[in-house]
């Protein structure tokens, strides 16, 4: 009797530190729905009282009963962490009683940036700009503002100039899971990137060796020639 008075206590202590199964799936959704950004499933884990392996299966489970049941949320995965949002369909519905968000447009440049950063990451503004061929420093800061880009380091070269990569962010406006599902380039595809970077390049050292030597000296300019007729005064024959 001593014996099963014990195990019933022990089972109870359990159950103190360990919120019973039944719970698991609504203490990762009230977790979820209070943290409101990403959450890591080591945090979810800690939540429950289980493993990070057993954490998986609940949120897994969740997100499958949210579709099946065709909610307004949904839970999606970010790097090994999980986030609750609306869904992308309801946002039209959303601005009717909320002001719509401040939407940030992405230029041609800032794309092609942030693609160099997406798939180059870690990466300084030095090695961005040298592929593309011009200055990329105010595209890579309106990434870092829109939140899509962030430094993650230092470079351990003189200077110590800043390292890039994508962020959270950039994956949850992409819908993308992981780094690991962006478009894989195959290799030829990856030359010929390259090839055009190098023609573009090699075009602008052109053009402007072109301006250096095109450029007259000041004393050789004629400016009759040059349309300029201003301090002339016209000549007469007699």
């Amino acid at each position: 009797m001593r014996r099963k008075l014990q195990g019933t206590d022990m089972k109870k202590q359990w159950e103190d530190e360990n919120c019973p199964e039944s719970d698991w799936e609504a203490v990762t959704e009230a977790v979820l729905f209070t943290m409101g950004g990403s959450v890591e499933l080591g945090q979810l884990a800690a939540a429950i009282g289980q493993s990070e392996e057993e954490a998986r299966h609940v949120v897994e489970s969740l997100q499958r009963r949210y579709e099946r049941e065709n909610r307004g949320m949904q839970i999606i995965e970010l790097e090994n962490a999980f986030q609750m949002c609306t869904k992308t369909r309801f946002y039209e519905n959303l601005i009717r009683v909320a002001s719509a968000p401040k939407k940030h447009v992405l230029t041609e440049v800032m794309l092609e940036t942030l693609s160099i950063i997406a798939y180059k990451q870690p990466v300084t503004k030095l090695e961005i700009s040298k592929i593309r061929g011009v200055s990329s420093d105010h595209a890579v800061n309106r990434l870092v503002e829109y939140g899509l880009a962030g430094e993650v380091g230092r470079l351990d070269a003189p200077g110590r100039p800043a390292l890039f990569a994508t962020t959270e962010e950039f994956l949850r406006r992409f819908g993308i899971g992981s780094m690991t599902d962006l478009p894989s380039m195959n290799p030829e595809q990856e030359e010929e990137i390259l090839q055009e970077v190098e023609e573009e390049l090699q075009i602008k050292l052109e053009e402007g060796k072109e301006a250096e030597n095109g450029l007259p000296e000041a004393e050789d300019i004629n400016p009759v020639a040059a349309g300029d007729f201003h301090g002339f005064l016209p000549v007469t024959v007699d």
